[in-house]
């Protein structure tokens, strides 16, 4: 490769380095005016779960055509009360306006992983969900007629907490809240009709909860919401929302997200490692998402910590529910739970309702799946999370070993041949048709294919993406350290360059090297150009800039996955007698090598 073409690699690997944070900074996303736009029509869906006192059942009402909520902030009057209640998993904060949940503090997890020392001894900061969010958790929205003035009186009972609220029409509405195990918060709501008069409700929400960035300096980048229809779940995130035509150039922003038809049969608010889940009791009539502004940060935290997210922001998600009519003396029921906690393969499975679809694993799930029990498994016997990803990248290997170690074999052959196929194709350039087959003859007797060293990587690509896919999500792995790394879960930074604010991290440095060794181990494919073979040499290169910020667990495994491939290279090539020099190909007859006259 000439010094022409390694500057425009080194130019386009610089570009996209910096491709990101120049179309943030010269394309800023559009600021989201203070209250959202008109929603669509909603539907007349059939309430459900109905607990009656009179024998008649309440009647359902049209939706209107605009939300009440578009033009009708959620702001209570009056000081705010708050009631806290714990269990051995979290900590609930409830509060008196809305007489929801406030608050989810998790004993367990910290809100940030630090690498020195005094960070990680801080025990009181927490991770935390639905944090600063502008309304509470199981708030209930709607018009003036059914929220009133939003303030709730709050008692502690025997297993949790009771909100109750009188409106000046006569309904009582009664929210009991209930700890269960596993991260779990049992909630039941009651309209409760106490006149002689039947009263009419409009349509309302049922808030499930705010996805909240993780710190300070989290980009929101992998949070967003998620909903179950029976069938497969559906995620949006800030590319909805953004509305960029082809991811970075701006378009019209969205305000808000809605769907479902009497079949959301659960909503997630979430971020990479922590999520909000309601599962109503019987399937909601549609889902509403919106998003909203958080508090933005002091000027003392954009002094101390220039990384700081300027201007923060969430997801709202709510369940939708139709208008209804209670007649004298009524009740209405609606029960739901709501798991507040990590986003944690084991427990989310072992609750049912598909919620183990939160981990978005993908399409390769399987994959994920085995890798993430086959982690958790290695790590119990007392394996540090490093070492259990070495570990299962070594078994990969051996379990791939035959494959590859033929390949690679395919491949040294298919090199030593490659003067006898040349001189097939000068020899046949005239009937293209009768080349092809000459060369087909040719390798099938001597045992090699154009497609072996294609085959074991395309066999190891859904082990690949099943293990970026888990790695993504897996909260194990959030505050595991191995070696320089005080955290796989995300790069191993270790220097950040002054001014610039570039980090250094070694991990894909390590990997981007050994993935050049490799190339140059490799031999080309047959018939490929020149320039085609500098190009394939450095195309690691392109990989270590895409995987330069990922997570140290996913540079690991590839790290580790290039030198054993090497040492793969190197065994074969040493025990091989016809990768050897020397070794002599066999001919076809069709294509006689040119005798050598003996002086």
């Amino acid at each position: 490769m000439d010094r022409r073409s390694v500057i425009v690699l080194l130019l386009s690997f610089l570009l996209l380095m910096v491709w990101y944070p120049l179309t943030t900074r010269l394309f800023p996303p559009v600021p989201l005016p203070g209250g959202t736009n008109t929603l669509a029509t909603a539907t007349n869906e059939t309430i459900t779960n109905i607990s009656q006192v009179a024998t008649q059942a309440p009647t359902l009402v049209p939706a209107p055509e605009a939300d009440p909520l578009s033009s009708q902030p959620f702001r209570p009057p009056g000081p705010e009360e708050t009631l806290t209640v714990e269990d051995e998993n979290a900590r609930y904060v409830f509060t008196s306006h809305g007489g929801g949940v406030k608050l989810v503090e998790l004993k367990q997890y910290r809100a940030t992983v630090a690498c020195d020392r005094k960070s990680r001894s801080d025990t009181n900061n927490l991770a935390s969900l639905n944090t600063l969010a502008p309304v509470p958790a199981l708030a209930i929205l709607g018009a003036a007629e059914l929220q009133g003035d939003g303030v709730f009186k709050l008692t502690k009972t025997d297993s949790g907490v009771r909100a109750e609220k009188s409106l000046p029409n006569g309904l009582s509405i009664v929210k009991e809240y209930r700890l269960s195990t596993n991260y779990l918060l049992k909630a039941v709501v009651r309209f409760v009709n106490r006149t002689s008069e039947p009263i009419t409700l409009p349509p309302h929400e049922w808030v499930v909860g705010t996805a909240t960035p993780m710190g300070a300096r989290d980009e929101s980048l992998m949070m967003g919401m998620q909903w179950y229809n029976g069938t497969r779940a559906e995620d949006v995130g800030q590319a909805y929302f953004d509305n960029r035509t082809m991811g970075c150039f701006p378009g019209q922003p969205r305000f808000f997200y809605q769907a479902g038809a009497s079949n959301v049969f659960w909503a997630s608010a979430h971020n990479q490692f922590f999520a909000l889940i309601g599962v109503p009791d019987q399937a909601a009539s549609g889902l509403l998402c919106r998003r909203v502004d958080l508090p933005p940060p002091t000027p003392e935290q954009l002094a101390e910590d220039s990384k700081t997210v300027a201007k923060p922001f969430g997801y709202q998600v709510s369940f939708r529910y139709p208008g209804f009519t209670l007649g004298p003396n009524q009740t209405l029921e609606r029960r739901s739970e709501l798991y507040a906690g990590p986003k944690e393969y084991y427990t989310l499975s072992r609750l049912g309702n598909h919620l183990d679809l939160v981990m978005r694993f993908g399409f390769f799930g399987f994959f994920a799946k085995a890798l993430l029990l086959s982690m958790n498994g290695l790590h119990a016997l007392g394996l540090s999370y490093g070492l259990a990803i070495i570990v299962i990248t070594v078994i990969i290997k051996l379990a791939f070993w035959p494959l590859t170690n033929a390949s690679t074999k395919s491949m040294k052959r298919m090199a030593a041949l490659q003067p006898q196929m040349k001189a097939i194709q000068e020899k046949y350039k005239d009937d293209p048709r009768k080349m092809n087959m000459k060369l087909m003859e040719f390798m099938k007797e001597n045992r090699v294919s154009p497609l072996g060293g294609c085959l074991p990587m395309v066999l190891q690509i859904p082990v690949f993406i099943g293990f970026y896919t888990m790695l993504q999500s897996a909260i194990e792995l959030r505050g595991a350290r191995f070696l320089w790394a005080c955290d796989l879960s995300r790069g191993d930074t270790i220097w950040t360059i002054p001014g610039v604010e570039f980090p250094i991290n070694p991990m894909p440095l390590l990997m981007g090297a050994t993935m050049l060794w490799q190339a140059r181990m490799t031999p080309p494919s047959p018939g490929m150009d020149p320039v085609q073979q500098s190009i394939m040499k450095y195309m690691p290169l392109l990989f270590m800039v895409f995987l330069y910020n990922f997570s140290a667990g996913l540079t690991l495994y590839w790290t580790v996955q290039n030198l054993l491939t090497i040492v793969q290279m190197k065994v074969t090539r040493a025990t091989d007698p016809r990768t050897l020099p020397g070794a002599k190909p066999t001919l076809p007859a069709s294509a006689p090598m040119k005798k050598k006259h003996r002086p």
